[in-house]
């Protein structure tokens, strides 16, 4: 009897993984939400792992050293100049020997040399001391980042009427996020699962990125291959609500977490004999897809996030 059964297809489009970009979260997973308060960061993705390059840091004056060892000339000089006073005492000059005016003389010239530098090597670590620090900026960072967006609340049943304006009401803070934007996100669930069930990389070509339609190019390929094909037909999306919003680069970004209900089978393409699902059972996934768009342009969809 279980052997009868068909098993309940996850071919639908992106066949259940975490894949696409979002921009500089795409290491990150989207913010939870009611409708799917978890959810996994993209696995597979074209945007380069983004590792924080670790800054030097800075080394304390102490392990630096000390002046003479900052100021490799002068100490040198001045080991020349006591270590001369000292060749002097051994030879009857210098500090010890006062073996005449010229001793003396020579004494009071190394004396004098010494005093200067040592002046000097003062007046240089006074100034060092005495500079104002550089001033620090008022954030660690830099410019200050804005908070992190709540949790949607809204329940965008349907996502559109007066669901949708609840939504933009309710949206976490971040980019703006207007009802035509939820109506055009539950209309592109539909329809980008309708062109990947028909196989039209055309259709699925002006809804999605190039990256993602990359992605839904090697699934079809292997229901191709495996000489199968995946039908998802009466979607219906049952809940939703908006996960986060932002904008870089004049990019716009939006993730949307859906709860959506389908007609899910995946059927042998010689025979029509289904592999998988049931054409009379009404299958449900969780799934936050993030959606792009240029400035003034119309939203793709960029990412597919699994809870």
């Amino acid at each position: 009897m279980i052997l009868l059964v068909p098993a309940l297809a996850d071919a639908r489009v992106g066949g259940g993984t975490n894949s696409g970009s979002r921009g500089s979260k795409t290491q990150q997973a989207p913010a939870p939400t009611q409708t799917a308060p978890t959810a996994k960061p993209v696995e597979r993705s074209a945007t380069p792992t983004q590792q924080a390059q670790a800054r030097p840091a800075a080394t304390p004056a102490a392990a630096q050293g000390g002046f003479f060892a900052r100021n490799p000339f002068l100490s040198g000089m001045m080991g020349g100049l006591i270590g001369a006073g000292l060749i002097g005492m051994l030879f009857g000059g210098g500090f010890g020997g006062f073996g005449g005016m010229a001793g003396m003389l020579g004494l009071l010239v190394q004396l004098a040399l010494i005093g200067g530098l040592g002046y000097l090597a003062y007046r240089l670590f006074k100034g060092r001391s005495a500079a104002p620090a550089a001033p620090s900026p008022a954030y660690a960072g830099g410019m200050p980042r804005p908070a992190e967006a709540p949790m949607g609340r809204s329940l965008l049943a349907g996502m559109g009427g007066s669901g949708a304006g609840a939504a933009a009401a309710a949206a976490p803070a971040g980019l703006a996020i207007a009802a035509e934007d939820f109506n055009s996100f539950e209309k592109m669930l539909s329809d980008i699962q309708s062109a990947f069930s028909q196989g039209d990389l055309a259709k699925l070509r002006a809804m999605v990125t190039p990256e993602m339609l990359g992605y839904f190019s090697e699934q079809l390929s292997a229901n191709a291959s495996r000489g199968v094909e995946n039908k998802v037909d009466a979607v219906k999306l049952e809940q939703g609500d908006l996960s986060e919003s932002w904008s870089e680069g004049g990019i716009d970004y939006a993730s949307v977490a859906m709860r959506f209900s389908m007609i899910d089978v995946t059927r042998r393409i010689a025979d029509g004999t289904i592999v998988e699902g049931n054409p009379a059972v009404r299958t449900e996934a969780t799934e936050v897809w993030t959606f792009l768009r240029s400035r003034g342009g119309s939203w793709i969809l960029s990412a597919i996030s699994q809870g």
